[in-house]
């Protein structure tokens, strides 16, 4: 019977897990809909609204979700900057109990001149909703 209450407590956080990188997923692709529309909040709704938010690009490290916008605006001012955004997902793993690592492509498609880079995500569970707590572009 243990091996039975195990083999079913197993079967039911893979199936957590497997709800979460669903959920996960579709924030992602929530977050390329509100970019290609030209709506850099709902770029930002993905990410934790605090200061503790950190992004580390090519400029540097930036700290908390105001100075994350701001970035965003400074860099793509207008929807010709911003382009079509695409993302392409290699990893998403589990670090710990509330927390995922995504790894990934990302590419602009411009009139500006196309652009790509790759990506590094942590995702936080918080208040019952995943968001992105760290995010490494280049």
């Amino acid at each position: 019977m243990k091996v039975l209450n195990a083999f079913v407590c197993i079967l039911c956080l893979q199936q957590a897990n497997s709800n979460d990188t669903i959920l996960i997923r579709e924030k992602l692709e929530m977050q390329a809909v509100a970019w290609n529309s030209g709506d850099l909040n709902g770029f930002m709704d993905v990410y934790e609204r605090s200061d503790s938010l950190v992004f580390v690009g090519k400029s540097g490290v930036t700290y908390g979700w105001d100075n994350v916008l701001r970035q965003y605006k400074k860099r793509y001012p207008t929807q010709k900057e911003m382009g079509s955004l695409h993302f392409d997902v290699s990893e998403l793993r589990l670090i710990g109990k509330h927390h995922y690592l995504m790894i990934g492509r990302w590419s602009l498609k411009r009139e500006v001149g196309d652009i790509e880079g790759y990506f590094s995500l942590v995702w936080q569970m918080i208040d019952g909703d995943w968001f992105i707590v760290y995010d490494h572009s280049s």
